[in-house]
């Protein structure tokens, strides 16, 4: 069991999930001051947990598929190349993942049903083939990881969407920055197996130069939950932190070179600015 939450990366899981979780809260508190007769369903917003936690897991475990030869140089303690998980398990394991994931995502609504299957479309396509290619790869987990934000919304249909999309142009521009920092951190792996991503295609420094790009475009955005009324002024200072993380990061990658303590100060960031939609709702 404890190789299988390791394939799933058991902690990204839980943290995607909880991103869905905020989205539904976050939803709600937007249109329930238009609408002071939504209802709140307990089963459903567990339903949006165990829906994000599954689906993510499928797609960390098919990564890990089809990266085996990478892993091996990159990674070599993961579960698949150190032997602990075959990869027919580690392939049936992740289609289980899905199957269920998507079937939950149907009994809440019809609109997070589609949005279930069609992010779990693109994770099959990123971990067969777009991970391999030029920023697309880079773009798609920058949206799959936003779009928790929407499924939580997708909760109370097409309004909860459009209430959140700020949140997930915010996430979605935060993560690129840090999956182009990640590739150039596996460079020397991805050339071994074949890859185009982003460094390998125009350089580690000119890649690095459009991560910060995106990381300054995140920072820069940060007080619009704010200016729109959506998130209160709690969100504010701890945002704060959050962008105080990404100029770090963006001076790791730039002045520092250094892609691998890049990488974690964008996770930290992160971490801060979905802390910073929890307490500005």
């Amino acid at each position: 069991m404890k190789a299988y939450l390791e394939l799933m990366r058991a902690g990204n899981c839980a943290m995607a999930a909880f991103a869905g979780f905020i989205g539904v809260l976050i939803a709600y508190n937007i249109l329930s001051s238009a609408s002071p007769y939504l209802s709140l369903s307990l089963f459903d917003t567990s339903l949006i947990f165990a829906i994000v936690f599954l689906v993510t897991g499928a797609g960390n475990g098919l990564n890990d598929y089809f990266d085996i030869e990478i892993d091996k140089v990159n990674k070599p303690s993961r579960p698949i190349p150190s032997g602990k998980i075959s990869l027919k398990s580690a392939l049936y394991f992740s289609l289980l993942l899905f199957i269920t994931g998507i079937a939950l995502a149907f009994l809440v609504n019809s609109l997070c049903g589609i949005i279930a299957l069609f992010n779990s479309i693109i994770l099959i396509l990123y971990a067969q083939s777009l991970k391999r290619t030029p920023f697309f790869g880079n773009a798609s987990v920058g949206y799959l990881t936003g779009s928790t934000f929407l499924f939580g919304g997708a909760v109370f249909g097409m309004s909860g969407l459009q209430a959140l999309v700020v949140l997930f142009l915010l996430a979605t521009l935060a993560t690129i920055a840090r999956e182009i920092v990640k590739d150039v951190e596996d460079i020397e792996g991805d050339k071994k197996d074949g890859a185009r991503t982003l460094p390998i295609l125009i350089g580690a420094k000119k890649a690095s130069y459009i991560a910060a790009v995106f990381g300054f475009m995140a920072m820069l955005a940060s007080p619009v939950p704010y200016l729109q009324s959506i998130l209160n002024e709690k969100y504010l200072f701890v945002v704060a932190i959050a962008d105080i993380f990404f100029l770090i990061a963006v001076y790791q990658i730039l002045g520092k070179k250094d892609a691998a303590h890049s990488s974690k100060l964008f996770k930290f960031a992160m971490l801060f600015a979905l802390i910073s939609f929890i307490v500005g709702a």
